[in-house]
């Protein structure tokens, strides 16, 4: 394990898409540089991202196509014009900040572009990423491949010798789609091009990249369809269980996620081969890594598949501390954060100490007026990573209107009756724990309300498309967080 994590440090919770940019979503140009450069300004030396996978429709990066694949929305065009692979006059400037369909097709340009223009040393970069990818992006480039020509159908809905991966069937597919699998395989050649650059220029400014690695993957992905033996599918491919939470206190009914459990039974059998590759992808990605619904890898929620909500499910045992041995002595030079929020049990907790690995603490659930709840400040410790909120949090501001009258009281209360408003007296809160890692969400950072949040846990609709604009952060923002981060012995 890295000892990374063993220093006072603050971090900025912003997904690439919130970036500033004149189209759909942010991206790795210019303003994720500019961003960095904010973050080195202000002492600030970690900035956690959600997922850097391909969504489906919903948006959602907890449910991607691939664990490996990057999100293409990501990538920069101004940097494929800059490379020379897309011409100028290919494009015009409405075109930047058009859609995302438009943005897939300027990429098959450059694409054009880069096999009668890149240099011998960027084609052998390119061969060699095939090469090193094989494990994965063959089977990605297929499936994504596939997906189009099926109109994104789902790939149970493909025809039996697709869905079932028979041998002619895939040899046939590749010759009829090695184009389009051309153009895959570079959209994500161009995608871990730009985001290693951005990282290098992290790393110079003295700034952690921070992932999240969702514990379960889609149905609908190459990671399911390729190797259906690590999942729970009955014999047609189905799935009879699907993953969850009970009801708790985002939702009474609980959440039906949807997902496929994993057949423990055959990854132990591999030695946790799959979960191995899918976490070595993303350590190249990351500096430091955060498993989402960390408890899964002891117990997790069973759901009839053919139940409506969350409601009746079923616990049911997993092999968390054989995976995390595995794990670790495979990457023995990696960062783990535990997302151990919602039901946690003692058996949950003495996995997680069992690898020393930081639990999180969020402030928002610290105010229920119980002196022992964990989340309140002098009930923190050290090895653990603070929030005022996570994505699935509301805002700070939008979390403290929302309450009664009392309940402002109470948490003004325990805070001293601080004079300094909401949300800026929990974000020195935050910064003034013990915990060595503290993660602000931008939107707390620039005082944001309810308008800010990005997700909804439990609902499809309206979530992860908050955007924010530089001028959202004014000079005086800026300076306080400096100053506090600075007073509280967290700056670079």
């Amino acid at each position: 394990m890295s000892d990374q994590l063993d220093r006072r440090r603050a971090g900025i919770l912003l997904h690439i898409s919130s970036l500033p940019n004149e189209g759909e979503n942010g991206d790795f140009g210019q303003e994720a540089y500019n961003f960095i450069d904010f973050l080195h300004d202000a002492g600030v030396t970690v900035w956690q991202t959600l997922p850097l996978g391909m969504p489906h429709g919903d948006g959602s990066p907890y449910q991607c196509l691939s664990s490996h694949a990057g999100n293409p929305a990501f990538i920069s065009i101004k940097w494929l014009e800059e490379k020379g692979w897309l011409q100028s006059r290919e494009k015009s400037g409405e075109e930047i900040g058009a859609s995302a369909f438009t943005k897939s097709c300027l990429i098959a340009k450059a694409f054009s572009g880069f096999t009668s223009l890149a240099n011998n040393k960027d084609k052998e970069c390119f061969d060699q990423f095939c090469k090193d990818k094989i494990s994965w992006l063959d089977d990605f480039s297929l499936f994504f491949s596939l997906k189009q020509e099926f109109g994104g159908k789902c790939w149970n809905q493909w025809p039996v010798n697709l869905k079932n991966r028979e041998t002619k069937a895939i040899q046939e597919a590749s010759q009829r789609l090695s184009s389009l699998i051309e153009n895959v395989k570079f959209e994500q050649f161009v995608f871990f091009k730009q985001w290693n650059e951005l990282k290098v220029y992290a790393k110079k400014k003295s700034i952690l990249m921070f992932g999240d690695i969702p514990i379960f993957v889609a149905y609908d992905s190459a990671d399911v369809w390729a190797n259906k033996d690590v999942f729970k599918l009955d014999k047609k491919g189905e799935m009879p269980v699907v993953a969850g939470v009970p009801p708790d206190y985002f939702s009474e009914t609980g959440q039906r996620w949807g997902n496929p459990h994993y057949d423990w039974g055959f990854l132990k059998k591999t030695g946790f081969k799959w979960w191995i590759d899918r976490i070595k992808t993303q350590n190249e990605l990351f500096d430091i890594l955060r498993i989402d619904h960390f408890r899964g890898l002891e117990s997790a929620w069973e759901i009839p598949f053919n139940e409506d909500t969350a409601v009746n499910g079923k616990w049911v045992s997993a092999p968390g501390k054989a995976l995390l041995k595995a794990v670790l002595e495979e990457c023995t030079s990696i960062s783990l954060i535990a997302e151990d929020l919602g039901i946690i049990t003692k058996e949950v907790d003495a996995l997680r100490n069992d690898f020393n690995l930081p639990g999180m603490k969020i402030l928002q659930f610290a105010f229920d007026g119980n002196s022992d709840n964990l989340y309140l400040p002098h009930n923190h410790e050290r090895n653990s990573v603070v929030y005022t909120g996570t994505h699935d949090n509301d805002t700070t501001l939008g979390w403290f209107n929302s309450l009664s009258d009392y309940e402002k009281h109470r948490v003004y209360e325990y805070l001293g009756f601080s004079s300094v408003a909401m949300p800026s007296v929990l974000v020195g809160v935050a910064l003034g724990s013990v915990a060595n890692l503290v993660i602000l969400p931008m939107q707390d950072i620039l005082e944001l309300g309810s308008e800010g949040r990005m997700n909804i846990p439990g609902t499809c609709e309206g979530n992860w498309s908050w955007r924010f604009d530089w001028s959202q952060l004014t000079e005086s923002r800026a300076g306080r967080l400096a100053h506090l981060v600075k007073l509280f012995g967290r700056s670079s």
